[in-house]
């Protein structure tokens, strides 16, 4: 009787032992086809991906590269002047005190004379002491103060009367005169356009001589501005020749030239 009751036991333990393992075989097995069958997928989609990208490159067109000049001439109609006014004396306070009386009544006849205060501009103002060598020795002479403005003078025809001015008034030096224009910024950009014009110019003269024709421009490449400003000869006058002078100086403008240069590249069709 026990021994059928073990006979039993065992053959239901070994059935329930392999419906286990089973179970554990298919779940797992399941698990690694669809893995495996992940992985197929993709590789084939790596595979059929890759020429298609290849086919979607496009090759680089054909291109033609000029350059082109803008220039652009104009009658300067705004200058600066440069005005100093120099003082010397045993005290660097001193020498302070003579440069203001020096420079004020130089600003308040500018401004009489219909320059605007925002015209004046202080770029220059220091305090020094100065040596002299004397027999192998070095000797002090004092303290020198210079003070130095620059003036906007928007009445081109007006610059040698305020130079006269300047000089009467108590300046040791006038000139450093620059010219410019009112309207720089929309001349250079004029200069601009023709340059591009005139490279585009040559571009389609380039590409007819091929037998081609400008598809379009792919991109214009700016150089600058070139600007030579022209300066009138022997601006600077000491207090001597200030003096000297009968007359206001004339003061010849002349013209200033604007250049752009661009380099410009277009695709051929």
């Amino acid at each position: 009787m026990v021994a059928e009751r073990t006979r039993r036991y065992a053959r239901q333990t070994r059935s329930v032992r392999g419906r286990t393992r089973a179970n554990w075989w298919g779940h797992f097995g399941v698990k690694i086809l669809t893995m495996n069958r992940l992985l197929a997928a993709a590789a084939l989609l790596s595979l059929v991906s890759v020429p298609a990208f290849a086919q979607r490159t496009t090759p680089e067109p054909d291109v033609v590269v000029t350059m082109g000049e803008g220039v652009v001439q104009a009658v300067p109609d705004r200058a600066w002047i440069t005005i100093s006014a120099e003082s010397r004396a045993q005290s660097a306070r001193e020498a302070q005190r003579k440069n203001t009386e020096a420079m004020t009544p130089v600003q308040d006849k500018l401004r009489a004379a219909g320059i605007a205060a925002d015209a004046i501009k202080t770029v220059g103002y220091d305090v020094q002491y100065e040596w002299d060598y004397v027999n192998n020795r070095r000797v002090g002479r004092g303290y020198v103060a210079r003070n130095t403005i620059e003036v906007r003078v928007d009445a081109i025809d007006r610059v040698g009367e305020f130079l006269e001015i300047a000089g009467a008034a108590g300046a040791t030096a006038v000139g450093g005169i620059r010219f410019d224009l009112k309207e720089r910024a929309k001349l250079q950009r004029e200069a601009l356009r023709m340059a591009v014009a005139e490279a585009r110019t040559k571009a389609e003269a380039a590409a007819a001589g091929a037998g081609r024709a400008i598809d379009r421009i792919m991109r214009v490449d700016e150089h600058g501005t070139v600007v030579p400003v022209p300066v009138p000869r022997a601006l600077m006058r000491d207090q001597g020749q200030i003096a000297a002078a009968e007359a206001a100086p004339p003061i010849s403008a002349g013209q200033i030239e604007l250049r752009a240069n661009v380099t410009l590249t277009a695709a051929l069709k």
